[in-house]
């Protein structure tokens, strides 16, 4: 039996949903192509300056202190950001972000273009966009809800894991193809153009806010710990949370580490990583479209087995022998179809069980608990995999994190959450 407080949580995020009115299909499909747009230039410019460190260091570190640089502030600034998205205009925060991360890229341009680019501009850069993804991420997750109806919450969801897979899809081949044809300056200029892409629909369309209750309109300070008290008090919540921590501590260097595993293992170059990441879109593509065709009636054991699958696969793809690129290739696809079968539900899960006025800041604090796990993993990967070399590392994390993925079966706040 679920815990009353968990009912009755739930049976508050009801009566908050509120209804998105005629024209919400236009609305929702505007701004979310937008978005789309909008990542698929942020992911291209991730591929191209990671390759750059990759190729002009050949370094584990350099490559830990770049993944750090751009995960650290968003896990810092997030909680900010929630509590943000709860109070202001959404809307406002999201044109915001995409408009300051617009600008880094232009420093950038200006920095290659004029050659006095150094390693730590890059840190910088990458750093301020992980801060505006800070705010921008909550605004995003909790104005889906907002937009439609609660009936198509979960293709939703399964549509932002497609689109996840579109942008490694499109992010990568683009990505190695604007190396190839241009200098790394101008190929950041794709960023700029789809930020501002990004940004149109949301001078246009307005995306509805939703109504604080008197008793929740308290200081920023007073509602970040309302964030937090909600999901402690939530015995699935808490717990779930607790695991995406673990599980992103242990594998989220191998994630940051693919250009180096392609290099140093399988001697490939950029091409090669494009070919490893668009294969792993694609099958993330796959994923979503199945999830939102067939959203799960229950969705905690899709979650489960769905980190602990992507985590074995990602195992799996480091073990296969240097000639054998392609098998790797193929398990690394399996790694993105089993991630976005885990995580589209667990979005949809958490999108139809927090309150509206209150998912800004419980979403943010979702990030954050990974944003902080990630740097913590990555300064602890760093030296080991210099020891052991990237390949055993992937093996290493990969195996260990599926391993903390099961063991979510074991808790029983887990299985009457979802």
């Amino acid at each position: 039996m679920i815990p009353p407080t968990v009912t009755a949580l739930e049976q508050e995020a009801v009566h908050s949903l509120p209804d998105p009115g005629r024209g919400w299909q236009l609305r929702f499909w505007a701004i979310f192509g937008g978005q789309a747009l909008s990542l698929i230039g942020s992911a291209l410019t991730q591929f191209v300056l990671l390759w750059w460190i990759t190729d002009t260091t050949g370094s584990v570190s350099a490559l830990a202190t770049a993944g750090t640089a751009a995960l650290l502030p968003q896990a810092l600034l997030g909680p900010l950001g929630g509590v943000l998205a709860d109070r202001y205009s959404r809307r406002l925060l999201l044109i915001a972000a995409d408009a300051v991360s617009a600008l880094c890229m232009l420093v950038l341009i200006a920095l290659f273009l004029t050659g006095r680019i150094e390693l730590w501009h890059a840190y910088a850069m990458m750093a301020v966009r992980s801060a505006m993804q800070a705010f921008q991420a909550p605004a995003a997750a909790a104005s889906t809800a907002m937009l439609v109806p609660r009936d198509f919450l979960p293709r939703a969801a399964g549509l932002n894991q497609t689109l996840m897979g579109l942008m490694t899809v499109a992010a990568a081949p683009l990505g190695a193809l604007a190396i190839g044809v241009m200098p790394i300056g101008m190929a950041l200029g794709i960023d700029v153009l789809t930020a501002l892409l990004g940004i149109v629909p949301l001078l246009v369309f307005r995306i509805p806010q939703p109504e604080v209750p008197p008793a929740d309109r308290t200081g920023i300070w007073s509602e970040f710990q309302g964030g937090v008290r909600l999901v402690w008090g939530h015995p699935g919540l808490r717990r779930l949370y607790g695991l995406l921590g673990a599980v992103v501590l242990v594998v989220m260097p191998s994630f940051t580490l693919v250009p180096l595993l392609v290099k140093e293992h399988f001697g490939g170059g950029a091409g090669q990583v494009a070919v490893m990441e668009g294969v792993a879109g694609a099958a993330m593509l796959a994923g979503g479209m199945v999830v939102a065709a067939f959203p799960p009636g229950r969705p905690m054991p899709w979650i489960l087995w769905g980190l602990a699958g992507s985590c074995f696969a990602v195992a799996l793809a480091a073990l296969m022998p240097r000639e054998m690129f392609w098998a790797a290739v193929f398990w690394w696809g399996v790694s993105g179809a089993a991630f976005v079968i885990g995580d589209a539900p667990m979005m949809a899960l958490l999108q139809s069980s927090i309150p509206h006025h209150q998912q800004g800041r419980a979403l943010s604090l979702m990030t954050a608990v990974m944003g902080l796990a990630a740097p913590v993993g990555l300064a602890v990967a760093g030296p080991i995999g210099e020891m052991m070399g990237t390949r055993w590392l992937f093996v290493l994390t990969g195996t260990l994190a599926g391993g903390v993925a099961l063991v979510g079966f074991r808790s029983k706040a887990l299985r009457d959450f979802g």
